[in-house]
């Protein structure tokens, strides 16, 4: 880089990017309202409707490693515009069928490797142009779109699914999605080789010792005890959250017989993508241990009081059951701002996109299982209560887990 030429931080623009971005990609979180409007006649059972949002989660989880390695060598400009073509495609693929093995390749599969590709491109430049000290903050707003997506993809597909029906609404948002996340992607663009921000060369300069984080390859790090304590951490979190987003619709339907779960899927997103901001903010303040440990807490507590709603008691009051699932979204938020910080604090910036891509094989891993569950646990018991207890325990596992935690790896030597 020429140090007498100065460099224009357009890291906001990078970091609003990454958030439109993940603002699109956020239409997996609408699943519970498209699956909720599929057909009789199609004839598809309670763990079919689990099948494509399961595949997408996993799928989604497992591309995020090759596309984090791709947009480390290539750059994220050219992942993440491949990913809106295959989300694209893959939506306009499921309108053209009512079969839910053809929505587990089109929407599943080819949908979930495209969202896998974007997301994986979204964070990493934000991050690289602004300092340490902001990563929690940075973090949250970029993936906070991916929370706050359900807030107008859940009522515009509502909408167009009562106007047009399930098929013209995937093939309707399908075009949407390609052309704007193709669009978006343009604006991503990595600092040059050596630069530095502006406020992380100042404390530079005037602290005593300076420290480095040891900058891990990923085989470095998959050699690493706390990897896999991580990874588990995050499989618990991610896991029972996406599982509730997957189903609050039946859910809302099913245990206290309100009609209006679209509106639920609203509330949760809106918390969803406030918990990301907002945890990325304490945990620069507290720590990323001990925020982590209460958001976990809290959302075992609330996977049982969703246990427990019912329209023969308050919580299934209308209001009371959205401000649950305002809580429950920012928890699960909370995760997908804390663990991708915590991989960097933990194994470096230079090779973030593949690293955290392994860590977030995690969060699939974590949604394809638990949802699964929740979906076989009602056709087999007509109720998701055995599935909110399952999850609830694993949470606790997860909370106690966030003490083995170790500080993050200080090292002055380069990988």
């Amino acid at each position: 880089m020429d140090e007498t030429k100065p460099v224009k931080n357009i890291g906001w623009r990078v970091a609003l990017a990454g958030m439109g971005i993940n603002l699109a990609f956020g239409v997996l979180y609408t699943w519970s309202v498209i699956s909720k409007a599929i057909p009789a006649e199609w004839g598809w059972k309670e763990v079919d409707k689990s099948w494509p949002y399961s595949v997408a989660c996993l799928v989604f989880a497992l591309m995020t490693v090759p596309g984090g390695r791709l947009q480390d060598k290539i750059g994220a400009r050219i992942v993440a515009t491949v990913g809106g073509i295959f989300v694209g495609i893959g939506m306009i693929l499921a309108s053209f069928s009512t079969s839910p093995v053809m929505y587990i390749i089109s929407f599943g599969i080819i949908a979930g490797a495209g969202i896998g590709f974007g997301y994986a491109s979204a964070t990493p430049p934000a991050l690289k142009w602004f300092s340490a000290k902001k990563t929690g903050l940075i973090s949250g707003i970029v993936v906070s779109g991916f929370g706050l997506a359900s807030a107008y993809a859940s009522p515009l597909s509502t909408w167009l699914i009562g106007s047009y029906g399930v098929q013209r609404t995937m093939l309707i948002l399908g075009v949407i999605f390609l052309v704007a996340v193709v669009g978006i992607a343009q604006l991503l663009k990595e600092p040059p080789k050596g630069y530095q921000p502006q406020d992380a060369a100042v404390r530079s300069a005037t602290a005593a010792a300076p420290v480095q984080i040891r900058e891990c390859k990923s085989g470095e790090m998959l050699g690493t005890g706390q990897f896999y304590l991580i990874w588990f951490m995050y499989a618990c979190g991610a896991g029972a959250g996406l599982m509730i987003i997957g189903k609050l619709a039946a859910i809302a339907k099913m245990q206290a017989h309100l009609n209006l779960g679209f509106v639920l899927v609203i509330v949760l997103a809106c918390g969803n993508g406030a918990g990301r901001i907002l945890a990325g903010m304490i945990s620069d303040k507290i720590g990323c241990r001990k925020t982590l440990f209460i958001c976990l807490v809290f959302q075992a507590l609330l996977m049982m009081l969703l246990s427990k709603v019912s329209d023969t008691n308050i919580l299934g009051n209308m209001i009371v059951l959205s401000i649950i699932s305002a809580l429950i979204g920012a928890n699960y938020g909370a995760n997908l701002s804390l663990f991708p910080s915590h991989t960097k604090s933990c194994y470096g910036l230079k090779n973030f996109g593949s690293n955290y891509g392994f860590v977030f094989t995690a969060w699939g891993v974590g949604g394809f299982l638990l949802s699964l569950l929740a979906g076989r646990m009602y056709d087999l018991t007509g109720s998701f209560v055995i599935a909110y207890y399952v999850a609830s325990g694993l949470l606790v596992a997860a909370a106690i887990g966030t003490f083995f935690m170790k500080p993050p790896v200080l090292k002055t030597d380069k990988a």
